[in-house]
């Protein structure tokens, strides 16, 4: 008996609820693809969690014409043969082996301009199945493969793992998008300090299950995450030394440094993600109540390999007296996980943030400054000089009770202020010069002449 191909089970698996239907009435099977293309699964040697209607639909044809046979992956007919001329192909071998440094680009190049293959005629994809079939797709070098070595830290607490996992997705301020599992794991444990679906994977996504993983589990001594610009924030880096957490970057294209919160992420898609329907992600809120509640009742309480047998909770529990508590930041966490952004006070005492408008204080207005907010909650909680001296608190505008309060207005001396004169006035200038033109005394004006005189010309 032959064996069954797993991508054919699984497959099989999909179309279950078609083909338990003895028949199928005028669009009912537009309405049941239209419902399993919505559905996340775990599909095997893909990243993806959906499939689209017009596949399931060829698979579902294909079974009712050649049963499960026709949902068995076919192997190319030419697999492993390449349809280039045996002079081409000797040619590509012998460059690859002359310089195993040459890209495919390189190659490519030096035949085109040796005019043994025409411009524009041979492809990428045929020159890397032609090398890949005789073991040169990639360059060996003389330096030996680097080394690597399986560790685990000696107590909880010690190291914490931080990652990003596309995940399915989910309805999200009325639109259907894809949600992002930002997870945090201890090393010594396997335990989950947080872990939550989100609308993104920008540093205030991270921020947010960090403060969570901080009020359940303590700070850790070192935190190990990725090296993308989500977690390259002054912010983040501001928590963790101020928590005196010891921040380190893996290095790029290196998933290897953190393979226990890979394999985490492959139960997720195998154990969680499989389990999903359109009830679960119906909003962050859904799945999140759900994730929680699997990872606390299921993931910890499961007793695990890599632990001699013990559930993450209970070797988590072995090491509770060495773990770090928060101290003094416990009664004011939210402090240091708030931004500033710097505002020009407007001319009515007010600044904006996130669409919404709130007052500071009014002899502020027309000063830059900065603005602290929580982006959490997006709400602005204090006022700072851009020093970081503390100005006073921000309150949101009511618009209602400007109406009546009662205005500041600067206070103004009653009594007149002194005349100044001017050193230099062009009007007296110009009465001096008349004055003396027509030979009368600077103050006499020219109203006032006598009688019978005459200017004189």
């Amino acid at each position: 008996m032959t064996t069954i191909h797993p991508v054919a089970l699984f497959r099989l698996s999909v179309l279950g609820p078609l083909l338990n239907r003895d028949q199928l009435t005028q669009g009912e099977l537009k309405r049941i693809l239209r419902e399993l293309a919505e559905k996340p699964y775990a599909i095997p040697g893909s990243q993806r969690c959906y499939l689209s209607e017009k596949t399931i639909e060829a698979w579902y044809y294909r079974y009712r014409h050649q049963s499960i046979e026709g949902l068995t992956p076919k192997v190319r007919s030419d697999r492993g043969r390449s349809k280039l001329s045996p002079p081409l192909q000797e040619a590509i071998l012998q460059a690859k082996r002359d310089n195993p440094k040459r890209s495919l680009d390189e190659i490519r190049r030096l035949l085109e301009t040796e005019g043994l293959v025409a411009r524009g005629v041979l492809s990428r994809s045929s020159l890397h199945r032609l090398l890949q079939q005789h073991g040169l797709s990639r360059f060996r070098g003389a330096d030996p493969a680097e080394e690597l070595r399986s560790f685990e830290a000696q107590y909880a607490g010690d190291i914490w793992y931080g990652d990003v996992m596309h995940g399915p997705r989910v309805i999200i301020q009325g639109r259907l998008r894809k949600a992002y599992l930002v997870s945090l794991m201890d090393d010594a444990s396997r335990l989950i300090a947080h872990s939550a679906f989100c609308g993104g994977e920008t540093a205030l996504d991270v921020e947010g299950v960090l403060k969570q993983a901080l009020l359940k589990r303590g700070p850790p001594k070192k935190l190990v995450i990725d090296n993308g610009s989500a977690y390259r924030s002054n912010s983040l880096q501001g928590i963790c030394a101020r928590l005196a957490i010891q921040l380190v970057y893996c290095r790029p294209y290196h998933p290897q440094g953190k393979a226990k919160l890979e394999r985490f992420h492959r139960v997720v898609r195998d154990q969680f993600l499989s389990e999903l329907n359109s009830a679960h992600v119906s909003s962050l809120g859904a799945i999140n109540t759900h994730l929680w509640a699997w990872i606390e009742t299921v993931y910890h309480r499961r007793g695990h390999s890599g632990l001699d047998g013990l559930t993450p909770l209970q070797r988590w529990q072995q090491d509770l007296g060495r773990l770090r508590s928060l101290g003094p930041y416990a009664a004011h966490l939210d402090e240091l996980f708030y931004h500033r952004v710097q505002r020009k006070v407007r001319k009515d005492g007010t600044v904006s943030y996130l669409g919404q408008r709130f007052e500071v204080p009014y002899p502020l207005a027309n000063r830059s400054i900065l603005l602290v907010v929580d982006p959490h909650g997006e709400q602005a909680i204090a006022v700072e000089s851009l020093s970081g001296e503390p100005l006073g608190q921000a309150t949101p505008l009511d618009l209602l009770a400007n109406t009546h309060r009662r205005r500041h207005r600067p206070v103004t001396s009653t009594a007149a202020p002194p005349a100044a004169t001017p050193a230099i006035n062009s009007l007296d200038q110009a009465q001096r010069q008349y004055a003396a033109r027509v030979s009368l005394p600077p103050t006499q004006s020219p109203r006032n002449k006598p009688k019978g005189s005459m200017e004189q010309p």
